[in-house]
C-alpha cells in the first residue's frame, strides 16, 4: 500500500473534513510582539525552530538556553543566538536558504504555548550580537525573527500528551539510551556504548558553551 495514495489535493477537500473555524482562532494573531508575548518569550528556556530549505525539505530543532535567552529587540523583531551544536547549521542554512523561520516557545509546567512565524534571516552584526544573552560563549551568529504572526497555541496538545506530569513519563529502562541510538544510527562496528558514553559526558563537561 502506497500511504500517499490518498492524499488531498487541494484545501477544499481538506476544509470539507472539518468544521468551520471560530473568528477567535484567527482573531488572537496580535501580529506584533505585545506585553504578553514579551512576557511569555522572557519565562521560555526552549524554542523548537522550524525551517525550510529552498528544495522543500524541512527541518526542525531545539534551542535551548536560560529564560530569556531569546532577546525581544522590538515590536516586530526577535533574535535568537547561536548555541554550540553538531555543526550540521541545517537551520542556518535553510533560513540563508529561503528567509523563513517559524518559533514555538515553550514553558516548563505550562500547557500555552506561543507561536512566532515571519521572515528570518541570520547575522554576525557585532553591534547586534552584543545586545543578546549568550548560551555560554559569545554568539558566532544570530537568527532575526520578523514577527508577522504572533498567537497563542492552545494548550490541548499538552493536556493530552500529559507531558508536564511525571507519573505518565516512560520508565527510562524501557527507552533505548542516548548512547544506544548513536551507536545503532552510526552504524561503526569499532564504536562501543562505552566509548559513545564517554564521549557524551565530556561534550557535556566540557563543550557545553
Amino acid at each position: 500500500m502506497d500511504p500517499f495514495s490518498g492524499a488531498l489535493k487541494d484545501h477544499d477537500a481538506l476544509r470539507a473534513l472539518y468544521p468551520a473555524s471560530e473568528d477567535r482562532v484567527w482573531r488572537k494573531d496580535v501580529g506584533h510582539l505585545d506585553d504578553m508575548a514579551r512576557a511569555l518569550i522572557a519565562a521560555s528556556p526552549m524554542v523548537l525552530l522550524a525551517s525550510v530549505a529552498a528544495d522543500g525539505r524541512c527541518d526542525a530543532s531545539p534551542r535551548g538556553g536560560p529564560p530569556g535567552f531569546v532577546t525581544v529587540l522590538d515590536d516586530e523583531h526577535l533574535a535568537i543566538p547561536d548555541a554550540t551544536g553538531n555543526r550540521r547549521l541545517d537551520s542556518l542554512r535553510n533560513i540563508i536558504d529561503t528567509a523563513s523561520a517559524g518559533l514555538l516557545f515553550v514553558i516548563p509546567g505550562r500547557t500555552t504555548t506561543l507561536r512566532v512565524n515571519g521572515r528570518a534571516c541570520v547575522t554576525a552584526d557585532p553591534d547586534c550580537l552584543a545586545e543578546l544573552t549568550p548560551v555560554g560563549k559569545p554568539p558566532s551568529t544570530a537568527i532575526i525573527v520578523n514577527a508577522e504572526e504572533v498567537y497563542a497555541h492552545c494548550p490541548k496538545a499538552f493536556v493530552r500528551s500529559r507531558l508536564w506530569q511525571p507519573e505518565t513519563w516512560p520508565d527510562p529502562r524501557l527507552i533505548p539510551s542516548s548512547a544506544e541510538v548513536t551507536l545503532a544510527h552510526l552504524r561503526d562496528p569499532a564504536l562501543t556504548i562505552a566509548e559513545i558514553e564517554r564521549r557524551e559526558r565530556d561534550s557535556l563537561q566540557h563543550r557545553l558553551a
